[in-house]
């Protein structure tokens, strides 16, 4: 019965969202009053744990929305100086194929993002820039989550390593290299076919079928060993900090010059998921590509320094901090809000810098801001109900009933019935526990002390099924209902979260079945 209760966090949300397609702001709302009524009277959570919990909730709901506001803002004020026509126009110069731009929008600059911010902020940053592109909005969501996906093992400069791995015995930097190297190598078996699935999913849903994904097979392949190459390439030589983001950078190089060249390309352009009402501006911009660019330029670099630079990242992390700990005096139920150095802040100042370099009014930003609160109102509502339900099922732990927490008990209920085949079922732990929490770091802090024994206990190399999880809590962004949430508000599509799960499940699946099927050859060999 336990492990039924336990398991109310997932099923509830999956038949509200996927089975009866109901909006997230009432899927999810309902999902936390059920969630948070069992961990009451089953679990044995105390009253002031759940109001800590709620709180704590919603005001993790506050930090992803300043990050979906800088995200809405900066598109819409580049909207609003014509910066997006440009930058438009500069994608047409390279290739007007949808599904070459998806490659390089969501997959590879969506890495890079990955890799300086990490907080979900790439699906929040791309999904708009492809609706700006012309992509239907649903495409744009559903691309924008599952490309986000093969980065966020290393996420901000390598956090789901540094941090995530941190409790367990073996924690250190000559540990966390050497998983760094284990997911890189995992990944040249499944992180290369991202890419392709990325488009194997743009056509199939959104045009004539798998037939337009396969003719673009070669060139996803090469992009895919590119980006999976190099990472483990950077990953042997560098350290895993800045791994996403080399191989990112890598990866748009070769990207930009092969399809300009239209080297393994079909010579007929796709463009079956454009918006009805999407035109290409006709009359040239005034505005140069290195201008358009600028803002999201000046949101890597900011990024990176407030990431990188030791005083300035002491400044971004303590200057204005509008962090909660020991909420109502529960030891441990706190959240974490640094003001200056959330993604959200780094997008809004970016937003600012736009109309400085591109000369326009302030008024340009002030009518941008407008424009995106009024848009993320319904996002808000199930923002909010997402993650007061996480954060009762995770601390679950704090019961009067001396059980474990609701996800561990999940974890180690599988860890016994499934001991023999677990580097199969080490991606999908991680994936479940990204889908629940939303970070692919919380998931692994989380469960890799359990993936690390019961590696032990049946013998399997542990840093084989600790890549495992990583690769799988990477995966998990994809159907991560908050991000889901998050990435359907930043286009416009709130109450569409369960047709995006839809999409995005399936992927999901395959990435974890190709993480096991390569972790099991790797130990093989081993």
């Amino acid at each position: 019965m336990y492990l039924l209760i336990a398991l109310s966090a997932i099923i509830f949300p999956f038949l509200f969202l996927v089975i009866f397609r109901m909006p997230a702001a009432k899927g999810m709302s309902i999902s936390a009053v059920i969630v948070i009524v069992l961990g009451f009277t089953v679990w044995g959570m105390g009253g002031n744990v759940i109001t800590s919990s709620t709180l704590q909730g919603a005001h993790k709901a506050l930090t992803i929305l300043w990050i979906l506001f800088g995200a809405l803002v900066l598109l819409n004020t580049l909207r609003n100086t014509g910066a997006v026509d440009r930058i438009n126009q500069g994608f047409q110069n390279i290739s007007g194929d949808m599904r070459v731009q998806a490659i390089i929008v969501a997959f590879l600059f969506g890495s890079l993002i990955e890799g300086a911010a990490g907080f979900g902020a790439p699906a929040m940053v791309t999904g708009p820039l492809l609706f700006a592109l012309g992509f239907s909005p649903l495409a744009a969501a559903t691309i924008a989550l599952i490309a986000d996906s093969t980065a966020v093992a290393f996420g901000a400069v390598g956090t789901p390593i540094a941090i995530g791995l941190s409790n367990n015995p073996n924690a250190g930097e000559e540990f966390f290299q050497e998983i760094a190297v284990s997911v890189t190598m995992m990944d040249l078996l499944a992180g290369t076919f991202i890419p392709f699935i990325v488009i194997a999913v743009l056509t199939s849903f959104f045009g004539r079928g798998i037939k337009d994904a396969v003719a673009m097979l070669p060139w996803t392949l090469v992009i895919g060993i590119v980006y999976t190459g190099s990472a483990l390439l950077y990953a042997s030589l560098f350290g895993y900090e800045f791994v996403s983001i080399l191989a990112a950078l890598t990866g748009l190089i070769v990207a930009t010059y092969t399809a300009n060249k239209g080297w393994l390309l079909p010579t007929e352009e796709w463009k079956l998921a454009l918006r009805e009402d999407f035109q290409v501006a006709s009359e040239k911009s005034n505005i140069g590509i290195i201008t358009a660019w600028s803002p999201y330029i000046i949101v890597v670099i900011l990024l990176l320094l407030t990431r990188i630079v030791p005083w300035l990242q002491d400044f971004a992390t303590s200057a204005i901090d509008l962090s909660w700990s020991n909420i109502l005096g529960v030891e441990g139920v706190t959240s974490d809000w640094e003001f200056l150095y959330s993604p959200g802040t780094v997008l809004t100042l970016a937003a600012i810098s736009a109309i400085l370099i591109q000369r326009k009014s302030f008024s340009t930003f002030t009518s941008a801001s407008k424009n995106s609160l009024s848009s993320m109102k319904m996002t808000a509502i199930s923002l909010v109900a997402t993650l007061i339900m996480v954060q009762v099922f995770v601390n679950s732990g704090m019961n009067m009933n001396d059980l474990v927490s609701m996800p561990q008990h999940i974890a180690e209920s599988l860890a016994n019935s499934l001991g023999s085949i677990w580097i199969f079922v080490a991606p999908f732990l991680g994936e479940l526990g990204a889908f629940i929490t939303g970070s692919a770091t919380v998931s692994t802090l989380t469960f890799s002390p359990i993936q690390y024994n019961v590696a032990t206990q049946v013998g399997f190399d542990v840093n084989t099924v600790l890549a495992a999880q990583l690769i799988g809590a990477g995966a998990g962004n994809m159907i991560c209902v908050h991000n889901v949430v998050a990435a359907s508000g930043a286009v416009g599509l709130s109450g569409k979260e369960g047709d995006i799960i839809r999409k995005t499940l399936i992927p999901a699946v395959i990435y974890g079945l190709l993480a096991g099927l390569s972790g099991f050859m790797i130990m093989r060999l081993l």
